[in-house]
């Protein structure tokens, strides 16, 4: 009987899909993210991996999986994984892309129209009993229609936002490695240089994956690009802005909101976060929907019943 090993508690039609086909199933039940020691007793012996972004599969957890033919990341980025090991050592990485590209797309706009309406400023206002009645002046915000909106990454996440914004009357740059042809026909979307992208866009929307390259792009230098009185959203991987170079900005108000799902070193965030009333920061929910995250489970569930069946995976990385 072949083994299945999930690293914490995932929807439960994932769960009854691998029991479907006979293996043996088991799930580290804390809700919390598996400890290392933890993570190598369990995965000994096991035939297939179901991980989460919070789990480091390097080379030291890697070398410990004897049996294992397939590691499927409950995400869509991989970042956690060593994947170039993984393949020397014959294991198949899988992730969940498509799946969640409508919750985080949303997310994002939500953010973007959170930060731009400072509806959480408002809210804040009106809960600690601090509103005293209409004002001309009073947390005025900012419009979208006819503004710039700069996608970092024009990938699918990144083009359904682009979707989602144009709906607003929305004009969209963006900067990627290749041309998306759809995206331009769908959206009018021209591709810009990063440069230009950060100096001109009203709003810059971050949907890259976190690697060597991505890794702090948004520096010290890319960051003053940003044009003034704009707004930041990521929604991608806190790594890929240097954060401490954020707060500096956010405290200068050269930046005039940024909105962010993830952030550096989580789940710990930064003291000076707390102190900043332009800043959403949001306890990375992009795929926080009843139908993202079931679908994801699916489909880790159904790239490791793919790969023990013999067959291919069907969303390798």
């Amino acid at each position: 009987m072949q083994k299945v090993f999930i690293t914490r508690s995932i929807p439960q039609p994932a769960i009854d899909y691998l029991n479907s086909y006979g293996y043996q199933v088991s799930v580290y039940r804390k809700d919390t993210a598996i400890s290392n020691s933890e993570l190598i007793k369990n995965i000994k012996n096991s035939d297939a991996v179901i991980s989460l972004l919070t789990d480091k599969f390097d080379k030291e957890v890697l070398d410990q999986m004897k049996n294992c033919k397939v590691i499927a990341n409950y995400a869509v980025g991989f970042n956690n994984i060593d994947v170039a090991y993984a393949k020397k050592k014959n294991i198949i990485v899988t992730n969940t892309p498509d799946v969640l590209t409508d919750s985080t797309a949303d997310l994002a706009i939500a953010l973007v129209l959170a930060c731009a309406r400072r509806i959480v400023e408002a809210e804040k206002l009106l809960m600690q009993k601090k509103f005293t009645g209409w004002a001309p002046q009073l947390l005025l915000g900012m419009e979208l229609k006819n503004k710039t909106l700069g996608i970092l990454g024009a990938g699918r996440i990144g083009a359904a936002v682009a979707v989602r914004a144009k709906s607003f009357g929305m004009k969209i740059i963006y900067f990627n490695r290749s041309r998306n042809n759809s995206l331009e026909a769908e959206t009018n979307a021209k591709k810009v240089s990063i440069e230009k992208l950060l100096s001109v866009s009203d709003i810059v929307s971050i949907h890259l994956p976190l690697n060597s390259e991505t890794f702090h792009l948004l520096n010290k230098d890319k960051l003053s690009l940003i044009k003034k009185n704009s707004i930041l959203i990521n929604t991608a991987r806190g790594e890929i802005i240097d954060e401490k170079e954020l707060i500096k900005l956010l405290k200068k108000k050269n930046i005039r909101c940024a909105g962010l799902d993830v952030f550096e070193n989580e789940p710990n965030l930064n003291e000076e976060f707390y102190k900043l009333k332009n800043v959403v920061i949001l306890p990375h929910i992009g795929s926080a929907t009843e139908e993202a995250r079931t679908n994801m489970a699916l489909l880790a569930a159904k790239n490791v019943a793919a790969v023990l069946s013999g067959k291919k995976a069907i969303t390798p990385v």
